[in-house]
């Protein structure tokens, strides 16, 4: 696609097409894998209520219309105007002014584009009935899982919880990461904590769009795809919470160069994105279904969240396996089968969080960040960090990237930066000791 303006729409059941040429049809198509294994109904225990059914369809969209509309495109090679046309089933709640208002906000503050969103009647509306046998027990507790050292921790603590009614972890599998994605989940198993322990495996892997061009690397609106797939879970085992645990540290992804601000650094977790999500949520649910999503780590940096997980009872081991990487290297084409590369920025956080908790870490890398033969590019977070720890930050920092929610206090997020940042420095050591080793 080319231009400056972009109009996708999402195919109803019944042939609904737009009469405007302009349109782009997308669908269950644009997706690589059989619907059943994109929504897991069959393993739900109960229905889904219309609304977080209309949602989850509505984030898909909006996943694949970031994915099929090319960042390269754009005259600043960054800003998109993305018109998105979707059929929902509660037609007159999603078409209500607050409702727009909440999605494109959030749309908004995660891709950092200008959205236009339609709301069109489903027709022909038809939903898998649930497979599961009744007598199974439905989960007190939902969380996003990932594989990742955070949600590791967290499912850990919650598995030791003196809880009869199951933990369900809610997995979205990531291409060629599927079987360390296994063996970390293997990890709370084998804790044998006082509650059952469920997995809900999901996938989301985006097909081409014909053009047999590359699609768009950057994907800000995963983390919505992923959150809408957990709350539709939890209004069939009628919980009320979504937990999604992200180390506030990386939730808040403070810029380490002005060129990162807002969107142009991941913000899916960020404390306004979840206020927009809940509010969205709050608008389009019933009362007697609606869901509040949150992040439960949002006040720990990420060392605090690995002491949290030795505390529950996970190996030094158990925490190195998991996967923390942006772009991981075995998801590279050739790349090698290792998870974490070891020098974009969620690495270097993991590496300082890993080292704060255990005092090292044998975490195996793709690379050092500061080998000298590291090629410039792979370089940059390594050097951005450097320059950012050496540089002040004050509180009015806080405050001129992505605005805090008005519940959230700026001197608490304040208070969390500065320790993450403590974490950080011992990076700096690191690398002296390794320079002044090679010098000598």
């Amino acid at each position: 696609m080319t231009g400056s303006d972009h109009f996708l729409w999402w195919r109803g059941l019944r042939g609904d097409r737009p009469r405007d040429a302009r349109w782009t049809e997308v669908g269950e198509g644009a997706f690589q894998e059989k619907e059943r294994r994109i929504t897991g109904r069959h393993h739900l225990p109960g229905p889904v209520p219309d609304w977080a059914e209309d949602l989850f369809r509505v984030a898909r969209a909006a996943f694949i219309a970031d994915k099929y509309v090319r960042r390269t495109g754009a005259q600043d090679r960054w800003t998109r105007r993305i018109s998105l046309a979707v059929p929902v089933t509660e037609h007159e709640r999603w078409g209500s002014a607050a409702v727009r208002t909440h999605l494109i906000a959030l749309l908004q503050v995660l891709t950092g584009d200008l959205w236009n969103v339609d709301f069109r009647p489903l027709t022909g509306h038809y939903v898998e009935e649930a497979m599961v046998s009744p007598d199974d027990p439905r989960a007190s507790e939902v969380a996003l899982f990932s594989g990742g050292l955070d949600s590791l921790s967290w499912a850990a603590a919650r598995s030791r919880a003196d809880e009869a009614r199951p933990l369900l972890l809610v997995m979205f599998r990531e291409v060629g990461l599927l079987r360390l994605q296994q063996r970390v989940y293997k990890a709370v198993e084998r804790l044998d904590g006082a509650r059952p322990v469920l997995l809900l495996p999901m996938s989301q892997t985006p097909a081409g769009d014909g053009s047999r061009s590359r699609l768009e690397t950057s994907s800000r609106t995963r983390g919505l795809l992923y959150a809408a797939g957990a709350i539709r879970a939890a209004t069939a085992h009628g919980v009320g919470t979504v937990h999604i645990p992200e180390n506030g540290q990386l939730a808040l992804n403070p810029p380490l160069t002005a060129a990162r601000s807002a969107a142009c650094s991941t913000r899916s977790v960020h404390p306004r994105t979840l206020g927009s999500l809940n509010a969205l949520v709050a608008a389009v649910s019933d009362t007697e279904s609606t869901v509040q999503v949150v992040n439960p780590l949002a006040r720990l940096t990420k060392g605090e969240v690995c002491k949290v997980g030795r505390d529950a009872g996970l190996t030094t081991s158990d925490l190195e396996s998991t996967l923390s990487c942006g772009k991981p290297p075995s998801r590279r084409s050739g790349g090698p089968p290792i998870a974490n590369c070891g020098v974009c920025f969620p690495c270097l956080v993991r590496r300082s969080g890993l080292l704060h908790a255990n005092g090292t870490d044998d975490t195996r890398y793709e690379a050092l960040p500061w080998e000298d033969d590291l090629p410039l590019d792979r370089g940059a977070d390594w050097r951005a960090l450097q320059r950012w720890l050496l540089g002040r930050y004050a509180l009015t920092d806080v405050l001129t990237d992505t605005p805090l929610p008005p519940d959230m206090d700026p001197v608490v997020a304040f208070d969390l930066i500065r320790r993450g940042r403590k974490e950080l420095e011992r990076l700096l050591r690191i690398a002296a000791v390794a320079e002044a080793a090679d010098a000598a």
